[in-house]
C-alpha cells in the first residue's frame, strides 16, 4: 500500500468544511462536559441521549432507541439483583449500500452525579480538561463530523453506516453488548472513537478483560460468646483475594487484580457476609479458558472451610482483539489517511478494552481509537487537545471516502478476518 495518498478537489472540499466547523465541535463538548452522564446516572444518560438525537439529526438517518437487556449485579451486602440500563442511541444510513460500516461510541462516563469533577476548564489555548471530553464525548463529535464529511463528498451512496453509541461502555457493555455483536456480524468494518493518547498514538492489540463479583455466605455469632459457632465468611473471601493475587506473574501477560471487598460490621460479631470484586485481564483464549479453571479451583477451596457457601457472578466480557492480518490492513489504512494530512499515525498495544473486542470478537475488523487526542482520562486531569477536534475527523472522512471509492476495500479485510 502506498503511504502517501492522493487527495482530490472534492476531497479536500470536504475537509475545508470540517475545518470550519472546529469551533462548532469544541462549543458542544463543553457543553456536553456539562451534563453528568456516569454510568449509573439514569437521567443523566437521558439528558445526553436527546443531545445526540439532536446532533446527530443533521445526518438525516433514521435515529432509533434501542432497549437493553438488564444485567445480575451483587451488592456490597450480599444481595443479587437485576441492574436495568438506559437505551443505546441508534442511528442507520443506507442500510442497503454496497460497503457496511459499524461506528460506534459510548455516552457514559466514569464520574457518577456526586462526583466533584463537573465542569470544564481551559489549560491553555490547546488543551481542555472537563469530565468526558476525551472519553468520549469529544470522540462522538470525531464520528458525526467524518460523516458528515463524507455526506458532503459525491461517493456517499456508497456506504452505509450503524452508529451504536451505548450507555454502558464504561462498566463493560454488560447491556449493549449483545447489540455490538450483531452490528459487529452484519458489517464488513468497524471504527471506534475511543480517544487517542495526546501525541496522536492509536492503541493496537487489546487483552481481553473480565469483571467478577465472589458472593460469600457464612454465619454469624458473637464474637466473644459463641465465636466457635461462628463461620467467617469475610475471612473466606480473604483467603480467595490472597489467592488471585497470588496467579500474577504464573502466565505472562495474564493480571489478576483484586479491587474490593464489602462484607463484615462490628468487631464483637463473626461477619456471615462478603462480597470480593476482581478484574482479569488476558492475552489469548488460551489465557481465558486456564483464568476459568483457576478461579474454579479458588473457588472450591474456600468451599471446603465448614459452613462456607461460595459462589461466583460475572465473566469475561470483552475477548482479546489481537493485531491479527485483518486488523493489522485497517491500521495500514489508517496510517496511509493520516500520511494524506500529514499525520504520522503510530500505535502501541495496550492491556486496556474497548467496544473494539466486542466488534472483533463477532469476526468485525476495527480500529478503536479514532477519537480525539487526549490524556489522564478516568480522573480529574482529563485533557483533549482542542486541535484534534478537526484533524481527527477530518482523519475520518479521508477514511470514509476512500473507502467509499475502493481505494480502501472494506470487504478485503472481512475476507481476511474470515480466514483467522
Amino acid at each position: 500500500m502506498q503511504d502517501k495518498l492522493d487527495l482530490n478537489p472534492d476531497e479536500r472540499a470536504v475537509l475545508d468544511w470540517i475545518d470550519s466547523r472546529a469551533d462548532h465541535m469544541i462549543d458542544t463538548v463543553k457543553a456536553w462536559s456539562a451534563i453528568n452522564s456516569g454510568s449509573r446516572n439514569a437521567d443523566g444518560l437521558e439528558r445526553m441521549r436527546a443531545c445526540l438525537e439532536t446532533a446527530f439529526g443533521e445526518l438525516g438517518g433514521e435515529i432509533s432507541a434501542i432497549d437493553l437487556p438488564p444485567t445480575t449485579i451483587v451488592d456490597p451486602d450480599g444481595t443479587v439483583r437485576e441492574q436495568a440500563f438506559t437505551p443505546s442511541f441508534h442511528c442507520r444510513l443506507r442500510p442497503q449500500a454496497p460497503i457496511r460500516i459499524v461506528m460506534t461510541g459510548h455516552h457514559d462516563t466514569v464520574f457518577p452525579a456526586d462526583s466533584h469533577f463537573q465542569s470544564t476548564e481551559l489549560w491553555d489555548a490547546d488543551t481542555l480538561n472537563g469530565p468526558g471530553v476525551a472519553d468520549m464525548k469529544g470522540g462522538i463529535l470525531v464520528m458525526l463530523h467524518g460523516l458528515l464529511g463524507l455526506e458532503r463528498s459525491p461517493w456517499k451512496d456508497e456506504i452505509g453506516v450503524d452508529v451504536l453509541i451505548s450507555p454502558d461502555e464504561e462498566i463493560g457493555s454488560l447491556g449493549s453488548g449483545p447489540i455490538l455483536a450483531d452490528l459487529g456480524a452484519g458489517a464488513d468494518i468497524g471504527m471506534t472513537y475511543e480517544p487517542a493518547l495526546a501525541d496522536g498514538s492509536l492503541a493496537g492489540a487489546r487483552k481481553g478483560s473480565g469483571n467478577w463479583s465472589l458472593k460469600v455466605s457464612g454465619r454469624a455469632a458473637h464474637a466473644g460468646r459463641e465465636h466457635h459457632l461462628g463461620r467467617n465468611a469475610l475471612a473466606a473471601a480473604c483467603q480467595f483475594g490472597l489467592g488471585l493475587d497470588e496467579l500474577n506473574g504464573r502466565r505472562e501477560g495474564v493480571t489478576f487484580n483484586l479491587a474490593r471487598i464489602d462484607g463484615g460490621g462490628p468487631p464483637n460479631v463473626v461477619p456471615d457476609n462478603a462480597v470480593a470484586r476482581f478484574n482479569v485481564r488476558v492475552k489469548t483464549e488460551n489465557d481465558r479458558t486456564w483464568v476459568e479453571a483457576e478461579l474454579e479451583r479458588l473457588l472450591d477451596e474456600i468451599r471446603v472451610r465448614d459452613g462456607i457457601a461460595a459462589e461466583l457472578h460475572g465473566g469475561f466480557t470483552r475477548p482479546p482483539k489481537p493485531m491479527s492480518p485483518a486488523n493489522a490492513r485497517m491500521f495500514e489504512w489508517t496510517k496511509a489517511a493520516g500520511g494524506a494530512l500529514g499525520l504520522d499515525i503510530r500505535w502501541q498495544d495496550t492491556g486496556g478494552v474497548c467496544e473494539g473486542n466486542n466488534l472483533w470478537a463477532a469476526g468485525c475488523p476495527n480500529v478503536d481509537t479514532l477519537g480525539v487526542r487526549g490524556a489522564d482520562i478516568h480522573s480529574d486531569r482529563e485533557i483533549v487537545k482542542l486541535s484534534s477536534f478537526a484533524e481527527r475527523a477530518k482523519l475520518s472522512a479521508v477514511m470514509l471516502m476512500k473507502f467509499a471509492r475502493g481505494e480502501f476495500n472494506a470487504k478485503e479485510a472481512r475476507a481476511l478476518a474470515r480466514t483467522q
